[in-house]
């Protein structure tokens, strides 16, 4: 970790929502007047479970390293540093870093009402060696 460096806070390893991820990640709240929103860091090869964001959708600003996100049915996206992904509710999608980085985003929730997330499988090992 010593090359990685970002602007936000690390936070505090993830364990909240450990139970969703394959390897190691942190969080740090923002404060983004009321809006829900984190800096999640994630350790090489870390990443989170398919998931669904019902109502409000998420927004992803990468802020640090390389990582990936993947719509279901779709190619996996490289992201870098200053990309941005609008994920639509009620797409089923997953993110991390890659498998030689540190990877970092702000994950916004897009406000409304009765807005929750359906945790589904994890990506597999074997769908995430196929990746670059």
């Amino acid at each position: 970790m010593s090359d990685f460096k970002q602007i936000f806070p690390l936070g505090e390893k993830n364990e909240a929502f450990a139970q969703y991820f394959i390897g190691q990640s942190y969080l740090a709240p923002l404060t983004l007047d009321g809006v829900p929103s984190f800096n999640v860091t994630f350790e090489p090869g870390c990443r989170n479970n398919w998931h669904i964001h019902h109502k409000g959708g998420q927004i992803l600003f990468c802020t640090a390293g390389t990582g990936w996100y993947q719509e279901e049915g779709k190619p996996a996206r490289l992201l870098k540093p200053g990309d941005v992904v609008n994920i639509p509710a009620g797409v089923n999608h997953w993110h991390g870093a890659t498998k030689d980085s540190w990877f970092a985003h702000i994950a916004l929730s897009v406000p409304a009402e009765g807005a929750t997330t359906e945790w589904r499988g994890p990506v597999t090992d074997e769908e995430y060696r196929k990746l670059g």
